[in-house]
C-alpha cells in the first residue's frame, strides 16, 4: 500500500502553557521541515482559532537558531487558546471552515499539541475529515503540566513543573525556619481534579526540607480534620508547612477555594484560585500563631530555567514521533510515552501512539494507593524521580535567558 501523502501541515498549540510546550513545537517543525512529503509548514497563531481566521505562520521563513531556542523558552510561543468546538453532528459551521482553510493551503497533516480538551478537539477533526473524505493526517502531541492525560504515563510538562514546585517548597521551608517563633506555611498547587503537582512537593520532603502535609483533590477534605492535623503537627515541632492542591474539595463535590465561582475558562472549567488565603483565615481563626498563605501561580508553568532536562528531551521527542508517524501513514493518534527501564535500571521513555477516542475528555489521578491520609507514599517517589533529572542548557544574553525570536509571517 502506497502510503506517501503530499501536502502542507498546521500545528497548533492550545490550553495552559508549559515550560517545555515549545520543545514540542520545535519537534513537530523541525521534523517537518525535514519531510519531503511535507510541503509547507505553518504554524496556527492562538491554536484552533488560528486556523479559524486564517492566521497562519509560515514556519518554513523562519531562521533554525530561533527555532532551536524554542527548547528552552517558556510559555506557547505561537499562543494558545481555550476554544471548545462543536460535536460536528451537532454543528458543524467551525469544521467547514477549517475544511476551507485546509483546502486553500493544502493541508494534509494536523498537529494539535495540548491537554485533555485539546485532545478533544483533535479527535473531532480528525472524525471530520475523514467523514468528508478529506485526506489528512491528524495526531494529537501531548501536554499539560497536570499531567492527567490518560494512555500516557506521564505529560510533557509535568515534570518540570514538578522540579519546579519541589525546588520553591525546598526554598520556602528554608525561609520558614529563620526565626526562633514558630509559623504555619500554606503553599497552594495548582491542579484542579488531579494531585500530581501537588504530590510533587513531597520530593522536598523527600530531599530534608518540604511540606509536613499534603492534601488531594483525589481525596474528600474534612476542614475540621485538617485544623487538627496542623495543630498536631505545630504542637510538635513549633512550625508546619502545608501543600494542597487548588482543587481541594468536600465531600459534596464543592471546592474549597472561595474564588471557584468568579469565572469559568472556554471549556466551562471552575477558574480556581485564592485557596491558601482563604485556608491561612481558617488556621488564623483558631490559632494564635503567624500564618502565611503562598500561591505558586503562573510560576509552576513558565520556569523553564528550572526545567528537566528528561523532560525537554521527551517534549521534543513526542513532536518529532507525531510527524514521523503520520507521515509513515497514522491518523486519528496521540503520542503518548510508555515508561520503561535499560539493564542498568535506568528510565527510558519510550513513544507510543494512543487512539484519540481512549485520551479525549478523561482524566488520570494519582493512585489511590500512593496517597495516605495526609501525604503520599514512596511509589510517587520511584514514579516521578527518573522524570525530573538534568539540567538544561540554557543560552543567556547579559547573565538572562536568551528565549526565541520567532519573525511570524503571516501566509498569504
Amino acid at each position: 500500500m502506497n502510503n506517501v501523502l503530499r501536502g502542507a501541515c498546521i500545528f497548533g498549540q492550545s490550553g495552559g502553557p508549559t515550560s517545555v510546550i515549545n520543545a514540542s513545537a520545535y519537534g513537530v517543525i523541525r521534523a517537518a521541515l525535514d519531510a519531503p512529503e511535507i510541503t509547507k509548514v505553518y504554524g496556527a497563531e492562538h491554536g484552533i482559532k488560528g486556523v479559524l481566521g486564517d492566521r497562519l505562520f509560515v514556519m518554513d521563513e523562519e531562521e533554525e537558531r530561533e527555532l532551536a531556542l524554542l527548547t528552552n523558552t517558556p510559555s506557547s510561543e505561537l499562543g494558545s487558546c481555550r476554544y471548545k468546538i462543536a460535536d460536528p453532528e451537532v454543528d458543524d459551521t467551525d469544521y467547514k471552515r477549517i475544511l476551507e482553510i485546509f483546502k486553500k493551503y493544502d493541508v494534509r497533516y494536523f498537529f494539535y499539541n495540548g491537554g485533555n480538551d485539546s485532545m478533544d478537539t483533535c479527535n473531532k477533526v480528525s472524525r471530520y475529515m475523514e467523514s468528508v473524505g478529506y485526506d489528512c493526517r491528524v495526531m494529537g502531541v501531548p501536554k499539560t503540566i497536570d499531567n492527567d492525560l490518560i494512555g500516557t504515563d506521564h505529560c510533557p510538562g509535568f515534570a518540570s513543573a514538578a522540579k519546579y514546585i519541589a525546588t520553591a517548597c525546598m526554598e520556602i521551608r528554608k525561609d520558614t525556619e529563620v526565626y526562633d517563633t514558630g509559623m504555619i506555611t500554606i503553599v497552594e498547587v495548582m491542579g484542579r481534579h488531579a494531585g500530581w503537582l501537588t504530590a510533587a512537593a513531597s520530593l522536598a520532603t523527600m530531599a530534608g526540607a518540604g511540606p509536613d502535609l499534603i492534601y488531594l483533590p483525589e481525596n474528600d477534605f474534612d476542614m475540621e480534620q485538617f485544623l487538627l492535623d496542623v495543630r498536631n503537627v505545630y504542637e510538635e515541632t513549633g512550625n508546619c508547612m502545608v501543600a494542597v492542591s487548588e482543587g481541594i474539595h468536600y465531600a459534596d463535590g464543592s471546592f474549597v477555594s472561595e474564588a471557584e465561582t468568579s469565572a469559568t475558562d472556554g471549556f466551562g472549567h471552575a477558574q480556581l484560585g485564592g485557596l491558601a488565603a482563604r485556608l491561612a483565615e481558617a488556621v488564623k481563626g483558631r490559632m494564635d500563631v503567624k500564618v502565611r498563605g503562598i500561591e505558586l501561580s503562573l510560576l509552576q508553568r513558565a520556569a523553564a530555567h528550572q526545567a528537566s532536562a528528561t523532560d525537554i528531551n521527551e517534549a521534543v521527542m513526542a513532536g518529532k514521533t507525531a510527524v514521523e508517524k503520520a507521515v509513515a501513514g497514522e491518523t486519528g493518534f496521540m503520542v503518548g510515552i510508555k515508561r520503561t527501564y535499560e539493564e542498568d535500571g535506568d528510565y527510558v521513555g519510550e513513544m507510543v501512539l494512543v487512539p484519540l477516542n481512549d485520551v479525549a475528555n478523561q482524566e488520570k489521578k494519582v493512585p489511590a494507593e500512593w496517597i495516605t491520609k495526609n501525604f503520599v507514599t514512596k511509589e510517587f517517589y520511584d514514579y516521578a524521580l527518573p522524570l525530573i533529572q538534568g539540567e538544561p542548557e540554557i543560552a543567556y544574553v547579559n547573565s538572562l535567558p536568551r528565549y526565541a525570536k520567532l519573525k511570524k509571517v503571516l501566509a498569504k
